[in-house]
């Protein structure tokens, strides 16, 4: 063979069988693409609107008046806003909480879904020492996956009170026994997709007994200066909702009580 030779490498030539097999993948990943890309424009609509804004005329919000607060259900226009449930359905039960998708009726007559995330409730405990210390554990959140800073705080068994539920997670995850616990709020955490409720408590009068936590959980427990936490929620250094609350609730208090 001449050195200068150069042997073209022979093309592969797919035979009848390949070539349907080919075309049959290539039509499945087609498939695919269009299904993923209906199942991305649904779930942009389920959550940029929630049903077909070209369906009725444009409206407007009321009008901005300025008046003394009113409530919630307190105010006889609220009644114009409310939406009428028409069903129901279960799209992922965990063990903690379940996402139901609910079909209803806005306002205006028209339909839209809402997903909505179905939780049982819990309780948040402001637990303050006699020389002024706020009670704060340290534990390890994967939804952030950090570290946070937060008051104890725990999920409501079924049927279980939340007061009864306050004292018991006190215990379990600080160790701190509290002579006197009395109520401070309730929060939504996130209305816009959520129906858990965190029942905030006040504890003081506190003693050390031993901290229970559950099997899954590593906790770290702080005894800091109230103004210190305050300080760190206005300055933006705690994100923990429940946490901000009670910190910003029990510095109004002491204020309150201060210039009676």
């Amino acid at each position: 063979m001449d050195s200068e030779e150069i042997l073209e490498p022979e093309a592969e030539v797919l035979d009848d069988v390949e070539l349907v097999e080919a075309s049959q993948a290539a039509s499945a990943f087609a498939r695919a693409q269009a299904a993923a890309a209906s199942d991305l424009r649904e779930a942009t609509e389920t959550y940029s609107y929630d049903g077909d804004r070209s369906a009725a005329g444009a409206h407007e919000s009321g009008a901005p008046q300025r008046r003394d607060l009113v409530l919630p259900e307190e105010d006889p226009r609220d009644a114009g806003l409310r939406e009428l449930p028409l069903a129901e359905t279960t799209e992922f039960s965990g063990r903690i909480f379940d996402v139901n998708r609910l079909s209803v009726r806005l306002p205006d007559g028209r339909e839209a879904l809402r997903d909505v995330v179905r939780h049982p409730g819990a309780v948040g405990i402001v637990a303050l020492t006699d020389d002024g210390r706020i009670c704060l554990v340290r534990q390890y959140r994967s939804a952030l996956d950090r570290v946070t800073v937060e008051i104890p705080a725990g999920k409501l068994d079924p049927g279980e009170d939340p007061l009864d539920c306050a004292r018991r997670e006190l215990t379990e995850e600080t160790g701190m026994v509290a002579e006197r616990i009395a109520y401070l709020t309730t929060i939504a955490t996130s209305v816009g997709f959520a129906d858990e409720l965190i029942h905030l408590y006040m504890a003081t009068g506190l003693s050390y007994a031993g901290s229970d936590p559950d099997a899954d959980e590593f906790i770290n427990v702080d005894l800091v200066e109230l103004n210190q936490l305050v300080d760190a929620v206005l300055d933006g250094r705690i994100e923990d909702a429940k946490t901000v609350v009670g910190a910003l609730v029990c510095d109004a208090v002491a204020h309150r009580l201060s210039t009676e």
